[in-house]
């Protein structure tokens, strides 16, 4: 199936590029990922990192940037060939995995000096009443956010086998990491609008977005926007069986 970019509803501006996190090893997917990188393994009729295009697509972002390190070669010449009406780049760490921290800056200069969306290829959502990155475009207030997360209710993380990520106050804004042996409400789901301004004072080498994380959330301006729809963690093969039956029953 080719993805092209869906006309987008014109009611709520969502930022034009979008950097699709596709550089990781896809362990916990093992044996699906031996031979394939885990974004193009197939959930519910096509490939995982295809659902992904399809909602920027129908969202109206013009831009892509796709990092890429394991089987690079077979994931790209797929997105090259399937991905129309969206300009495609590549931020190739074939030489060095660089984490999510690392491969945002090494792809910075891809991503403009505007606010981008940023999304992991490894899970699946359904939108609920609104599309989810315009949900996160219309919450978005430059002003007072480096980061706005997309989260789910842990009780609404289908798959999910963890504990939950981080908890809210009242206004949204994001306060506090989960602490060990306690339960957070809230999950992130992979997607999210960053700032560039976040992108400061990083370490050399591989190292996770946490770091921008706890920056922005120790200066108060890490927030969260709550999905209305369903949210699937694909992660492994037992994942992949679980949401194509929840996909079936809807």
């Amino acid at each position: 199936m080719t993805i092209y970019a869906l006309r987008p509803q014109p009611d709520v501006p969502v930022p034009q590029t979008a950097m699709v996190m596709a550089a990781g090893l896809g362990k916990r997917m093992r044996p699906l990922t031996v031979t394939r990188p885990k974004p193009l393994i197939d959930v519910a009729g096509k490939p995982l990192i295809d659902h992904v295009f399809d909602r920027l697509g129908a969202a109206g972002v013009q831009r892509a940037v796709v990092n890429v390190h394991y089987l690079a070669d077979q994931l790209e010449a797929h997105l090259r060939a399937r991905v129309k009406g969206i300009d495609l780049h590549i931020s190739d760490e074939r030489r060095q995995l660089m984490e999510t921290g690392g491969g945002l800056v090494q792809a910075r200069h891809l991503l403009g000096d505007q606010p981008f969306l940023c999304v992991n290829s490894d899970n699946l959502w359904i939108d609920g009443p609104s599309d989810a990155i315009r949900l996160l475009s219309a919450q978005w207030d430059d002003a007072t956010m480096d980061a706005l997360l997309l989260l789910v209710p842990l009780a609404r993380a289908t798959c999910h086998r963890g504990q939950g990520d981080f908890r809210l106050d009242a206004f949204g804004r994001i306060t506090e990491r989960r602490k060990p042996g306690r339960l957070a409400p809230f999950v992130f789901t992979g997607v999210q609008i960053l700032s560039p301004r976040v992108l400061r004072d990083w370490p050399e080498g591989p190292f996770s977005t946490n770091l921008f994380w706890n920056r922005a959330m120790a200066e108060g301006r890490l927030w969260g926007a709550v999905h209305q729809g369903l949210w699937f963690d694909v992660g492994s093969p037992h994942a992949i069986r679980e949401t194509e039956t929840a996909l079936a029953e809807l």
